[in-house]
């Protein structure tokens, strides 16, 4: 995949809603996109964590481990239920505000299938020289997607909670339940 073709895909693959972006847009309106901002480089750290093992030695190693995968799958699908339940007890009108800190983004990145197909599908695992550029790539990409989502979230999701505090946070729970329950469901076949 040549790097234009390469940008356009992970473009589209980091815009779509998720575990991360649901976060990130929570933190926007919790906390402002100012406030919010660092997350930017905590989301980008929790993929390079994911994505140069993957890309440097597990990729070759995964594709005869099938099981291995669905393993990964069901612990990213635990931790997205565990922020779920987080965010939907958290009492309003902080219900965002309590579980939308640095440690819960990294985590949820690290774990989140969208590093798994960046890694292992996207991105071609060859030499640093080679991958180099790609990396790049993804972390101009990161910046721009995780900018967009604190700012939707700044903007747009902000004023709602302003009316029900509450909302935005149950919210972002069944937005997580949902990618939660997708993931164990790809990871056992049903899906």
């Amino acid at each position: 995949m040549n790097l234009a073709a390469f940008a356009i895909a992970l473009a589209l693959l980091l815009l779509t809603p998720g575990p991360t972006n649901t976060l990130l847009a929570v933190a926007g309106a919790s906390q402002g996109f100012r406030r919010a901002w660092p997350l930017m480089g905590v989301e980008l750290a929790g993929y390079l964590t994911t994505i140069v093992p993957l890309v440097t030695f597990a990729g070759p190693f995964l594709e005869g481990q099938p099981v291995v995968s669905d393993l990964v799958k069901l612990c990213s699908a635990a931790w997205v239920l565990v922020l779920a339940i987080r965010l939907w007890t958290a009492p309003a009108p902080t219900a965002a505000d309590t579980c939308i800190k640095g440690r819960c983004v990294y985590w949820t990145t690290v774990m989140n299938p969208k590093a798994l197909i960046i890694g292992l599908a996207l991105i071609p695992s060859a030499g640093i020289a080679e991958t180099l550029p790609y990396l790049a790539v993804l972390c101009m990409t990161i910046g721009v997607v995780a900018s967009l989502w604190l700012a939707l979230g700044s903007a747009v999701i902000r004023a709602v909670s302003h009316r029900h505090p509450a909302l935005v946070g149950r919210v972002a729970a069944c937005f997580l339940v949902f990618f939660a329950i997708s993931l164990a469901g790809r990871a056992v076949g049903l899906v």
